[in-house]
């Protein structure tokens, strides 16, 4: 067997085998989300970060040219077409098995890593309506005390990173067990903005360099949640609920500007979990501030978004995740409220009443 074949027999049987293969979460855990993946989320994350813009859109632009190039060349070579198209095949085959063990490699086994409702002190039965009211109603209380000393912050550091996200992010991660320090991605604009606006996306972060990337026209208001958040999935939170609170508890324990922006989108999770009889009395709870920022993410939302498009995009989403192992798909965003509600992280503490840090 020549060595070109065996090499592509390996490649297609290994991608195989990572798609089906049961691979126990403790093994997992243990071995690649605690000793493999830290130090090359640190090596990867620190080399993207030298480049001013996206990596990923290099790739995004390079990789369809070499593409279009490779088929041009074997038309030009070949005068039968049958050849060519078996060769087209065979190597689109190739180049997406490498593609998806490298993605595995570098990011995408956190998948299949241990839920953090087994790692922490996670009490079910503490997931109650009332406990979700008792919080929305918390949470409204800390953006009326957080409101004017928020955003008197934030007009300092529009456009740039709160400086307390990095510190709040390994205190929040060292909290949720997370294995070593992140190195925190500077936040890019990347080509992918063109679809990000009208499909609703807020951010990603690239499981091929590593990188943050963010929507453009995020508000002042959103930011830093948005950041913490993709902040997280670097620290290895695959999961898009566990993301969600891994973000929200960077925030918790940020600047003002930070929490504002956390407690922000917790109100928003919690309201949406709550029967439309109940959501009326937190939002009746409301200062005039906290309600203009809500309606200006709304206005924001309804300016950018295409539903079709938007519709679409997490349709795919949700079978992304689903192929990925995150059972609940698109809908573990809003597992966010269960993990907080159930582990009492950052509701106790009165992180609202903290000087500015």
């Amino acid at each position: 067997m020549r060595l070109k074949t065996l090499g592509t027999v390996c490649i297609f049987t290994v991608a195989g085998v990572a798609v089906v293969l049961p691979i126990p979460q403790q093994l997992v855990e243990r071995a690649y989300s605690g000793l493999f993946y830290p130090p090359l989320q640190r090596a990867l994350t620190s080399l993207s970060n030298l480049a001013p813009f996206a990596l990923l859109d290099v790739l995004l632009i390079g990789f369809p040219i070499l593409w279009s190039w490779l088929i041009a060349r074997d038309v030009i070579r070949s005068n039968r077409r049958m050849p060519v198209l078996g060769r087209w095949t065979l190597r689109t085959a190739v180049a997406a098995s490498t593609l998806y063990l490298i993605f595995l490699a570098t990011w995408g086994l956190n998948y299949r890593r241990l839920p953090l409702e087994r790692k922490l002190r996670y009490d079910a039965k503490a997931v109650t309506a009332d406990a979700a009211r008792d919080a929305a109603y918390l949470a409204a209380s800390r953006l009326n005390a957080l409101y004017a000393a928020a955003h008197a912050s934030e007009a300092a550091q529009a456009g740039g990173i709160d400086p307390s996200l990095a510190p709040a992010l390994a205190r929040a991660t060292k909290e949720l067990g997370a294995s070593g320090t992140t190195v925190p991605a500077r936040p890019k604009r990347t080509l992918l903005n063109l679809y990000f606006r009208p499909a609703a996306v807020s951010g990603m972060t690239d499981p091929f360099f590593l990188e943050t990337l963010v929507e453009s026209d995020l508000l002042p208001v959103e930011r830093p949640f948005v950041i913490a958040h993709e902040w997280s999935h670097l620290a290895g939170f695959a999961d898009e609920g566990e993301a969600n609170f891994a973000g929200w508890l960077t925030c918790a324990h940020g600047s003002l500007s930070a929490q504002y922006s956390g407690w922000l989108f917790l109100f928003g999770e919690l309201v949406n979990s709550e029967s439309r009889s109940r959501r009326s009395g937190a939002i009746a709870r409301l200062d005039a501030g906290p309600r203009a920022d809500l309606r200006a993410i709304a206005a924001r939302l309804a300016r950018d978004v295409s539903p079709r498009i938007s519709v679409a995009g997490w349709r795919v989403y949700d079978q992304y995740l689903k192929a990925n192992r995150v059972e609940a798909g698109a809908a573990s965003y809003a597992q966010v409220v269960r993990l907080v509600l159930g582990t009492r992280l950052g509701l106790t503490a009165d992180e609202s009443a903290s000087p500015e840090r």
